[in-house]
């Protein structure tokens, strides 16, 4: 909710209305880690004020400062164009902005008990997975030989745990009205916990979509697809790499987990359609997606050397 204080604009953010997960949407924690980003990590908003009392609202919340500026999402605003080295320059720029939150030093801002970064990686592919099944319906597809790839295929830990975003994507960035290749604000923390950045990054490159990919790799769209000069995955992969000094060999594993980590989340809202939980016809196409996001890792699967 937008609300404005005098000439001062500010963000009032709340768990949404009905049923949700038990652990989704916890207002205490995005309060908590964009307090401790403060002064390190300039792009995180800044929080202003917190409560779990039910008697204001009827529900925890918090108020944040607005930080006002450009989202790009599937289509570029009209006027807003960019040459092929400004795209390449908004993706550097992207990229850099994510692995500065991987380089945060968690007990220097508080956040050293934020999460259970021990065995993270295996926690989330069998979660996922557990997930999935749970919430398959006759007509999705049955995922298994991506289940089984994850779990055979699983990396130890990349290195030492960092805070993730969990949601790391263009159109969760604020780009400078005067400048709309820096970015000025990252959104969205209700995911935020520590863990293996490259999961981090593997699920941010789900949402990446190129040129080269089968047309109905559109329907995951969430960025500006025809922008020329726009990073390929591959880009993003080494220059990740060349800015934090990781390993990047595996990836392939971490971008199909990004792939399936996405289908199960479609599927699980596609889940409460098909049993009538919601009316939402948004929700009713869903299942495209999840069969999208399967045969794109499957594609992964069939070349890869893991």
């Amino acid at each position: 909710y937008l609300l404005r204080f005098g000439s001062r604009e500010l963000v009032l953010r709340r768990p949404p209305f009905g049923t949700k997960a038990k652990t989704a949407h916890d207002m205490s924690r995005e309060y908590r880690v964009l307090s401790a980003l403060q002064g390190t990590y300039p792009y995180a908003p800044r929080p202003l004020a917190y409560t779990e009392d039910p008697a204001v609202l009827g529900a925890p919340f918090y108020v944040m400062e607005r930080v006002t500026g450009l989202v790009l999402r599937k289509k570029l605003p009209q006027g807003l164009i960019y040459s092929a080295e400004q795209a390449a320059d908004l993706c550097r720029n992207l990229v850099r902005v994510h692995q500065e939150l991987h380089a945060v030093d968690v007990k220097a801002v508080g956040l050293a008990d934020f999460g259970k970064p021990e065995g993270y990686v295996r926690r989330q592919v069998e979660g996922w997975s557990t997930r999935y099944r749970n919430a398959r319906t006759p007509d999705a597809p049955d995922c298994e030989r991506v289940m089984a790839w994850l779990a055979e295929k699983m990396p130890g830990e990349s290195g030492s745990a960092t805070i993730i975003h969990n949601d790391f994507k263009l159109d969760n960035v604020v780009l400078d009205p005067a400048d709309p290749l820096r970015i000025i604000g990252v959104l969205d923390w209700e995911m935020a916990t520590l863990g293996d950045p490259l999961m981090d990054l593997g699920c941010s490159l789900a949402y990446w979509i190129e040129k080269e990919d089968p047309e109905e790799m559109e329907a995951m769209r969430f960025m500006p697809r025809d922008i020329e000069g726009a990073m390929s995955r591959r880009e993003v992969i080494e220059e990740y790499g060349r800015l934090s000094g990781r390993r990047m060999e595996l990836f392939d594993f971490y971008y199909v987990f990004g792939l399936f980590r996405l289908g199960v989340i479609a599927q699980q809202i596609y889940y409460r359609f098909y049993h009538g939980q919601t009316k939402d016809q948004r929700f009713q196409t869903m299942i495209f997606g999840v069969h999208v996001l399967d045969r794109q890792a499957q594609r992964v699967l069939d070349r890869t050397d893991l």
